[in-house]
């Protein structure tokens, strides 16, 4: 592990206000899948991991949903490298990347089916592709009609 620290008292600050829920992409794409009869829950708790949730989850379907951000996850089109503190920033973001596969095979693992999206895609797409999965479950179409997840 680094010994590096983040580059200032400021740095630290400013990460630490990074809104790491309810973003404006996660918020569109409920809303979305909300106005088409959709109920999940928001931030649900990993099953058996803790300090990690599930931007939007349907417990029932077992489906979670991940939108992360480009910059904080390591986005092939659109990540960026600092160039202060470059070793720190370096292991920060590839520890990033790491909790997030560990989270995709542990959920699994349990029987989720495990939905990443990045930040940048449209939010239409995605919650076309999310109620597809959710339908194809069965059991998404039984909470749908039935006006909630759980």
């Amino acid at each position: 592990m680094s010994t590096a620290k983040p580059s200032s008292p400021e740095v630290s600050a400013r990460m630490s206000r990074q809104s790491n829920r309810d973003t404006k992409p996660e918020v569109a794409v409920r809303k979305l899948l909300h106005a088409s009869g959709y109920r999940y829950r928001v931030n649900e708790r990993v099953p058996g991991m803790t300090r990690r949730t599930i931007d939007i989850a349907f417990t029932r379907a077992k489906v979670a949903v991940l939108i992360d951000g480009c910059f904080w996850h390591g986005c092939p089109v659109h990540a960026t490298q600092p160039k202060s503190n470059a070793e720190w920033w370096r292991a920060k973001l590839e520890r990033n990347m790491a909790r997030d596969r560990e989270t995709n095979e542990h959920l699994a693992g349990e029987g989720w089916t495990v939905l990443r999206f990045w930040e940048h895609e449209a939010p239409g797409g995605v919650a076309e592709q999310v109620a597809a999965v959710v339908d194809r479950s069965g059991i998404g179409r039984r909470a749908r009609r039935g006006g909630g997840d759980e």
